[in-house]
């Protein structure tokens, strides 16, 4: 049996570990990398294996840095089964059409722009296309209970266990029998944490002898979340006085969903004006909370109960789905209005234009609601950047800047070490998917289990 890591390592992007028992070979997530462009310039590379070996792939969750290689991989050749809940599948295919669509945008442009110096100029191509991610739905499977054993293959079972991070989340366990050896190979996938809105707390794990996990906030504490809710409701009354935009960069999983969620608490208390605003400006995430509607099964005790009352969680009066493009770019004549769009880390998607007409008026508040990996566009507003390059023009910042930690879907150094306590005492702890200060840090916290920090396609022997 062996283990290898072919993503997220010393990075909180691109996440894709292998496993082999005996003959056969599993992947455990296919993210894209995201971030600086060298980053991106990775989906491209070798997989460090090779796909039409790959028996099965368990997807963790539907974020893009956990699914958005997977049609790449059929491309290149997988024809395996890709085992997941129904949630996620759901949720992979949306944020895997996306993601095609971009990619083919993108070709297009920079096609264009090579054909304006040289007419000849060979097309770009896409990573993949819309029909790359059509393709890759039909090797999806659901796994409908958390929980439960399902046997993969001879001398491997799994049992997925929730992991509060987004809809349908899970981290995984995986019992491997090979010849005498046995071995019980846990991977955490991305952690939530307890008491907030919308999904239930995270599972506590099994007892296991591999533990592979995240390390996002490995190093820090995130404030508390109802202190978070009432400075997002400051915020939003603040700068509705001004007569200012709010603007927030958003997840369109969860994030999105979230925030609307406590908008509608906020109004229903009349602690938000109930004649605000409210503009959902990304289709997926309009699309993703059709999602959220559909699996109520997901939701924890006290959103159910919303639910279960007739009413809908995420509605809320004075809420707009912008849709459609025009839509989108009315909006630069709005004020006093909260505009949610994505993407959170504002590498693309319509947050960037908002910023753009927006970033450079006082009266505006820009509210990060999430993770902000280095080199993004959010990163540098958040590290307090004077001036910000967007669409190729130079932006002043003199937005109020509002970073509320409090509303992560990543568990902090707590959520984790607590989370770990409950694997007993493995006899390897691997970490990935955070930075390289998260990291070490964290790896200086765990006691009886080595600890290992794997490098891009390390190999290691498990039994």
């Amino acid at each position: 049996m062996k283990i290898a890591f072919h993503g997220a390592d010393h990075g909180v992007t691109g996440s894709c570990h292998f496993i082999q028992c005996r003959d056969t070979k599993i992947l455990i997530d296919c993210g894209m990398y995201q971030g600086r462009r060298e980053l991106e310039e990775e989906n491209a590379n070798h997989f460090g294996f090779d796909p039409a070996e790959i028996d099965f792939l368990l997807l963790t969750h539907a974020h893009l840095d956990h699914c958005g290689r997977i049609p790449l991989l059929v491309k290149r050749g997988f024809r395996g089964r890709i085992v997941c809940t129904s949630a996620t599948r759901e949720l992979a295919k949306l944020v895997m059409l996306d993601s095609a669509r971009i990619q083919e945008e993108e070709a297009e442009y920079k096609t264009k722009k090579a054909r304006k110096k040289d007419e000849n100029a060979e097309p770009i191509l896409p990573l993949y296309d819309t029909l790359d991610a059509l393709r890759s739905m039909d090797f999806f499977d659901d796994v409908n209970s958390f929980q439960r054993p399902h046997d993969l293959a001879p001398g491997i079972r799994i049992t997925f266990y929730d992991a509060g991070h987004i809809l349908g989340s899970a981290s995984i366990l995986l019992e491997l029998q090979a010849n005498h050896s046995h071995r019980r190979v846990l991977f955490s996938g991305d952690l939530g944490y307890g008491d907030r809105a919308i999904l239930r707390d995270p599972a506590h794990p099994p007892e296991a002898d591999i533990v592979v996990m995240e390390t996002t906030y490995g190093d820090r504490f995130h404030k508390q979340l109802e202190p978070s809710i009432e400075e997002l409701y400051e915020a939003i009354n603040r700068t509705h006085g001004r007569g200012g935009n709010v603007l927030i960069p958003s997840f369109a999983l969860e994030r999105s969903q979230e925030i609307l969620y406590y908008l509608r608490e906020g109004m229903e208390k009349g602690i938000v004006p109930a004649s605000t605003q409210v503009f959902l400006d990304s289709p997926m995430a309009i699309s993703a909370t059709r999602i959220f509607q559909n699996h109520p099964e997901c939701f924890d005790t006290e959103t159910w109960a919303v639910y279960q009352d007739g009413r809908d969680p995420f509605e809320l009066p004075g809420l707009h789905y912008t849709r459609d493009t025009a839509d989108s770019i009315a909006l630069k004549k709005v004020k006093g209005a909260v505009i949610i769009a994505g993407s959170g880390m504002c590498t693309g998607g319509r947050i960037r234009h908002h910023l753009r007409h927006n970033l450079w008026k006082k009266e505006t508040a820009v509210i990060f609601v999430g993770y902000a990996a280095q080199g993004t566009l959010a990163r540098q507003i958040i590290d307090g950047a004077e001036k910000v390059r967007i669409f190729r023009e130079e932006i002043e910042v003199k937005a109020r800047i509002y970073t509320i930690g409090g509303f992560s879907a990543h568990g902090d150094q707590k959520v984790l070490l607590d989370w770990h306590s409950h694997t007993g005492n493995p006899d390897i702890t691997f970490l990935v998917h955070g930075e390289e200060d998260a990291m070490t840090t964290f790896a200086g916290l765990l006691e009886n289990t080595r600890v290992e920090m794997p490098e891009l396609h390390e190999e290691f022997d498990i039994g």
